[in-house]
């Protein structure tokens, strides 16, 4: 798509703010917890809430493409030096004000979406959906800037909805969340960090001079490489105990299809160093927190076999 073409408020300008390759991020988490239900329920699992978590999850993450592009072009953050993708408002592809309607009404879907989930897990579901809704935006217009933001992704991209989608896809009487099902959402919450790593790495003089204080900014650049390398290490010797509950799958094809392609992301991160080409990285960690998903899924699924 020609990003140089794009006329004001059309259907180019709000795909392009959707940010659809973001979605395999919101994608993730809820495959590995509803491919961990379907390994220990088998044929009583519940599929509706399963389904309506997969399209929650999806379009908060849409959501909170359009409360991050809002908020940060108010703020200042996305302008001319910014390093990553083009960012809707920024550019003049949509409107602060339209953008801000927007933000509005696809979190009034995501309610709508979520609200069902009452009759599966019950009214705690309203506090959990709310708490996704307001640290969606505290994310962006706070947390983020006081070097919070990987601790929201291991949170909301890992414990909350790979937990929550095993919780209400699993049968009535049998509703609670394994020791597997928690160290597989820290796992997962661990490999999609990766992705925020990678991006706040890439901005790293841009977030010095506006004022923005990542966790990579903190920690300064040398150790935001080796934490890059950690996360994927870690997301998998923590895998390495789904053999204990018999899912050796689950433990052996993120390692074998996974690790390597972390890894030799890692090296080109080391190669490039600093600017725009780190953009290549960030569509290989795309990449690959997508083949762990995958992997870890798979693995899970495979033990009905």
């Amino acid at each position: 798509m020609d990003e140089n073409n794009i006329r004001q408020n059309s259907w180019k300008a709000w795909l392009l703010a959707a940010r659809p390759k973001t979605l395999t991020g919101a994608a993730v988490p809820v495959m590995i917890g509803a491919a961990l239900a379907i390994s220990d329920a088998q044929s009583h699992v519940r599929i509706v809430p399963m389904v309506l978590c997969f399209l929650f999850a999806f379009v908060m993450q849409i959501d909170a493409n359009f409360v991050n592009d809002y908020f940060d072009f108010r703020k200042g953050t996305d302008d001319e030096q910014r390093l990553g993708p083009k960012r809707a408002c920024a550019q003049g592809w949509v409107t602060p004000d339209a953008m801000k309607k927007a933000l509005i009404a696809t979190t009034a879907l995501a309610c709508v979406i979520g609200l069902p989930l009452v009759f599966y897990g019950g009214w705690e579901m309203v506090v959990v959906g709310a708490l996704c809704v307001l640290f969606c935006f505290l994310y962006t217009t706070h947390l983020s800037y006081v070097g919070l933001g990987d601790l929201l992704v291991l949170l909301f991209f890992g414990v909350v909805p790979v937990t929550l989608t095993y919780y209400l896809s699993m049968p009535e009487g049998f509703q609670f969340v394994t020791m597997e099902c928690l160290l597989a959402s820290l796992a997962c919450g661990l490999v999609i960090d990766t992705l925020l790593v990678i991006n706040n790495y890439r901005d790293i003089d841009n977030d010095r001079r506006t004022g923005k204080h990542t966790l990579i900014v903190v920690i300064g650049e040398r150790w935001g490489r080796l934490l890059y390398l950690a996360l994927g290490v870690t997301a998998c010797l923590l895998g390495c105990t789904f053999i204990l509950y018999g899912h050796n799958w689950a433990t052996w094809l993120p390692i074998v299809l996974y690790q390597p392609l972390h890894v030799a992301a890692f090296v080109e991160m080391r190669r490039i160093g600093k600017g725009a080409q780190l953009n290549r990285v960030l569509g290989m960690t795309a990449r690959n927190m997508f083949v762990y998903g995958l992997a870890v899924s798979l693995g899970f699924l495979l033990n009905l076999c």
